[in-house]
This record gives structure tokens, sequence and C-alpha cells, in this order.
């Protein structure tokens, strides 16, 4: 089974947003050329585990489940920018102001206990939401556009109440996630 950890957003006037400037961007580029993430699939990744068999599941669920005792928090959403620069990009995101302090925290306490499991990291974490992957050549003056309209917009807040377990299939149509776990951070 394929896994990540993710953290959701809660709030949907924010989410709706993220999801408004996601739709504009798609028209920067061909279904080909720009991927969009799917609506239902907006979240902020905190660590990429990858493949695993069935048997390493309890495992991994009792390294999510170290982050409970950490108290709820609020993240700020804003921004846009892409890695690994806005000149070439290959991934469009929103991101995290306030709370990403927070999110590498939760991060790094499960990290330990996730490495055997997980595939290497290539890049120091930065917290971010993924609303778009680059796959070829999309028109830069519109994509310019929207990274001037909105670079530096706010979002919203939003409260991270849980860490998420998440299984991923994939699919010709694009991924689909659930729950393999849920890890309520104290106070939720």
């Amino acid at each position: 089974m394929r896994l990540f950890t993710a953290v959701e957003i809660e709030n949907e006037e924010a989410l709706n947003k993220i999801i408004k400037v996601k739709n504009a961007i798609s028209s920067c580029g061909s279904r080909r050329a720009l991927k969009p993430v799917e609506d239902e699939n907006v979240h902020i990744t905190l660590r990429f585990i990858g493949e695993v068999s069935d048997e390493s599941l309890p495992e991994i669920i009792e390294c999510v489940r170290s982050v409970e005792a950490i108290k709820s928090f609020t993240i700020e959403i804003r921004g846009v920018g892409a890695f690994p620069t806005i000149s070439k990009p290959r991934v469009i995101w929103v991101g995290i102001d306030e709370g990403a302090e927070e999110l590498r925290k939760l991060k790094e306490l499960m990290d330990p206990c996730l490495n055997p499991y997980a595939k290497p990291e290539r890049n120091p974490y930065t917290p971010h939401i993924t609303i778009a992957r680059v796959k070829g050549r999309i028109n830069s003056e519109c994509f310019r556009g929207i990274i001037d309209a909105f670079g530096n917009e706010l979002f919203g807040h939003s409260t991270v109440i849980s860490v998420k377990l998440k299984r991923s299939i994939l699919k010709p149509e694009g991924p689909v996630y659930s729950d393999a776990y849920v890890a309520r951070l104290e106070g939720n």
C-alpha cells in the first residue's frame, strides 16, 4: 500500500479560495502540461512514505500516534509560488506562513519512527499545499499574472486538529485517498 502523512485544511472558506486559485492556474496550460490536484485531495503533506507492506501498517500507525500529545494550533495560509522557481515551475503551491514551524515539529516528531519505512527525502521540509504539477510547457504570461495577483494573498487561517495517515491508490483519473488512521491532536 502507498502511504503518506498529511494535515487537511479544516477552514472551508480558505479551502474554497485555494481551489479557486488552483482552477485559475489550470487555464495556464493544457491537461498534458499542467496537472491540478483534485479538489478533494488538497492537503499539506508532512511525509511521503511510499509503498509499504500491509504488515508494516501497525508500526506506522504507532509512529503517527506519537503526535496525539501535541496541542492543536492555527496555521495561516498565504501566497502562491512554485518549486524549484517561478520561472521554471515543477510544483505550484500555496504557502503556509504562521504555523509552519509547528508543522515542522509534527513532522520531526514522527520522522525517526517513520524513517525505516519512508523514502529518503531530498530537500529540507517546507510546509506547503501543492495545487498543481507542471508536466510540460505552460503559458508563462498567464502563470506570472496569477503569481502577481496571488503571490501574497491571505487565503485564511485553519486549525490543525489532526494528522492523518493517508492511503493513496493511483488511478488514471487521479489518486484516490482514504484515511488509514487519524491522530487527533490534544484538545480535539
